[in-house]
């Protein structure tokens, strides 16, 4: 046995308020687009575990599943604060599709 181990095995990566809310607003789209299956294609994505995601959700640190019935989301502000970034995102990638789009159609009206 070695006397020489590392102390920081034990300690696992620490993530950022701008990367807890970017993955949760990532389990955010997944949930609102395929009504589930956030958390999971979250983890897969960003390589992390399925438990971390659910206790930042639990925890109020982001979105959280959809109570039935009303409505409403768990989570308070940020929850909002999260759905807001997610659609930042998809609008965001919606105008650089739109660009491309309209590059498209003004080529091919100056060729008429």
């Amino acid at each position: 046995m070695s006397t020489n181990t590392n102390v920081n095995a034990a300690k696992g990566k620490r993530y950022t308020d701008k990367e807890k809310s970017e993955i949760l607003a990532f389990v955010d789209k997944v949930n609102a687009e395929k009504g589930r299956g956030g958390q999971s294609a979250a983890a897969k994505k960003y390589k992390i575990s399925q438990l971390t995601i659910s206790s930042w959700i639990k925890s109020g640190g982001g979105s959280a599943p959809v109570a039935k019935g009303n409505g409403a989301t768990k989570g308070g502000i940020s929850s909002k604060l999260a759905k807001l970034a997610s659609l930042a995102a998809q609008i965001e990638k919606a105008e650089k599709e739109l660009g491309k789009l309209q590059s498209q159609f003004e080529a091919l009206k100056k060729s008429l």
